[in-house]
């Protein structure tokens, strides 16, 4: 599993530096279109079928994804998208193909999306770019042999973030939709998200940051303008008058229906505050959405323990969501 985060790794520590001495090694776990273009193949994962390189908007060459599809199913299966992380400028969707090989060999679809990230296009570029994709894959759930019923989305850091809004937004009119694509009219909600580890609300991340005593002196700092959510913003967080537009907990408010979330967080995180989770997990309760949260402690951003304690209960969830299990 440790290849396919391997780039995210070495992104987190160039970004900031800081992930040494956040984590310790033995954290415990507290629970808390209107056609289909043509497409190439890519390597293929245990279980798959040929792996489809799609085309799902046409702005610019960097809106494509990787689609798996289990070789032994006939019927129409869940798709679980899952969201590439990088601090929102950089990393691509080959990251994801241990987490899609996994996925496969328990019977989904998996469509591993590429965004626009901050040096290629402003703000809210990235966001409406995976809502897109999400509608692209609906419109064409036929061909690909997906239930347009039974899509999650799963992401982890910057990638949990666009997890996390994909729900929180669900079909609500955002900024985040790009009226521009072949596929605009069709839904973009997500019946379940996965967030490792994942902002919620830019503004209240240096506050939360303060509060991790494992993290004094060395938390990463996201106000001010030299942040990777700034340089995504394309304005400093603390003065952007973008920043109230990315507290998730609002659009959870103001939701009519919401998916299923299942969020794991590591409480020494010195890049991403545990906090931010904490606060969705709050929005999520008032609302009345059905949320499970996972606390590890003692871990820091992407540290070992989430792969080793939480992907067999994350693929457990998204089972019992979509009737698997």
């Amino acid at each position: 599993m440790r290849s396919s985060r391997a780039l995210a790794l070495v992104s987190a520590v160039s970004l900031a530096s800081l992930l040494a001495g956040c984590s310790s090694s033995t954290p415990a776990t507290t629970q808390a279109s209107t056609s289909a273009p043509t497409a190439s193949a890519a390597q293929t994962p245990t279980g798959a079928g040929e792996v489809q390189t799609i085309a799902y908007a046409d702005a610019s060459p960097t809106q494509t994804l990787q689609l798996y599809r289990p070789s032994d199913t006939t019927g129409p299966v869940p798709l679980v998208v899952l969201i590439h992380g990088g601090a929102f400028e950089m990393g691509d969707a080959s990251m994801e193909a241990d987490y899609a090989r996994e996925l496969v060999d328990n019977g989904f679809a998996v469509a591993a999306v590429n965004y626009r990230l901050s040096g290629e296009a402003a703000y809210p570029a990235g966001a409406q770019d995976v809502k897109s994709a999400v509608r692209y894959l609906r419109a064409n759930a036929a061909e690909y042999g997906i239930n347009p019923d039974q899509i999650a989305a799963w992401g982890q850091s910057a990638g949990g973030y666009l997890a996390n809004l994909l729900g929180a937004t669900g079909d609500q009119e955002t900024i985040f939709d790009d009226q521009s694509t072949a596929n605009a009219t069709e839904s973009s909600a997500v019946q379940a998200v996965v967030s490792w580890f994942g902002p919620s609300n830019f503004a209240t991340m240096d506050e939360q940051a303060a509060e991790v005593a494992a993290c004094e002196g060395r938390a990463q700092v996201h106000g001010d303008a030299s942040s990777p959510e700034s340089r995504w913003l394309g304005d400093a967080v603390d003065t952007s008058d973008q920043t109230a537009s990315t507290n998730l907990s609002a659009y959870v408010a103001k939701a009519q229906t919401l998916p299923a979330w299942y969020l794991a967080h590591g409480d020494a995180d010195c890049l991403v505050p545990e906090g931010q989770s904490a606060e969705l997990k709050v929005a999520l309760d008032d609302a009345g959405a059905p949320a499970t949260y996972a606390v590890l402690e003692g871990a820091g951003h992407m540290d070992p323990a989430f792969d080793s304690t939480q992907l067999q209960p994350t693929i457990d969830f998204l089972k019992r969501t979509f009737g698997m299990a």
